[in-house]
């Protein structure tokens, strides 16, 4: 790739960029009702690439959300980027907290599906800038998430992703509830950061 594919983020552009982001992302306890309600997702922390990679799949269809399709179509690179970068940039204070061991049925789980394989360490460190932080999610989110690599031949959710939707459909939906809701309990880098016009 050439370096104009991939541009460089300014977390101080990207915070003028986010307008259209924080009357969800930065609102702690918002909750979407689509597909189903969810708190949507803790964003402030994750990955500046990933960030970028989850927006490239909802302006390719690849991810299906109308909303985040509406919004991703409408930003170029260089706001992907920017706007990424500023997420990125948003450190959680340094956590002590210890994170808890699963059931065995949970550990089983996790082991079947490889989950740190890719999402690493506590499953908060992942070995590719394009793969999420799942540590600390918040679990409905995950749950949902989780659901829609299994949906197909639907036109507004599903998520097009060879390798996750392999991981997701061997489960029921209770299986994949169980390892988002011990997923979503571990100590976590992300955070809903509010707005400066909202605190």
């Amino acid at each position: 790739m050439h370096a104009q594919d991939n541009p460089a983020g300014d977390p101080v552009n990207g915070q003028k960029k986010a307008a259209m982001c924080i009357g969800c992302h930065g609102i702690p306890g918002y909750r979407a009702s689509f597909p189903e309600i969810h708190q949507v997702p803790m964003i402030s922390g994750q990955g500046a690439k990933y960030i970028v990679s989850a927006l490239n799949a909802y302006k390719k269809g690849e991810r299906k959300h109308p909303t985040m399709r509406g919004i991703a179509i409408s930003l170029s690179d260089q706001d992907m980027a920017d706007v990424a970068a500023f997420y990125a940039s948003h450190q959680a204070p340094a956590s002590t907290a210890v994170a808890p061991a699963p059931s065995a049925a949970v550990a089983e789980l996790l082991k079947k599906g490889n989950c740190a394989s890719c999402h690493g360490e506590g499953l908060n460190k992942p070995i590719d800038g394009t793969y999420p932080k799942l540590a600390g999610q918040h679990a409905d989110y995950l749950y949902v998430a989780l659901k829609a690599y299994k949906t197909e031949n639907n036109a507004n959710v599903g998520r097009g992703n060879a390798i996750m939707g392999g991981m997701a459909k061997p489960f029921s939906n209770a299986e994949l509830q169980s390892m988002a809701s011990y997923i979503g309990s571990l100590p976590s880098d992300l955070q809903v950061v509010p707005n400066a016009k909202f605190r």
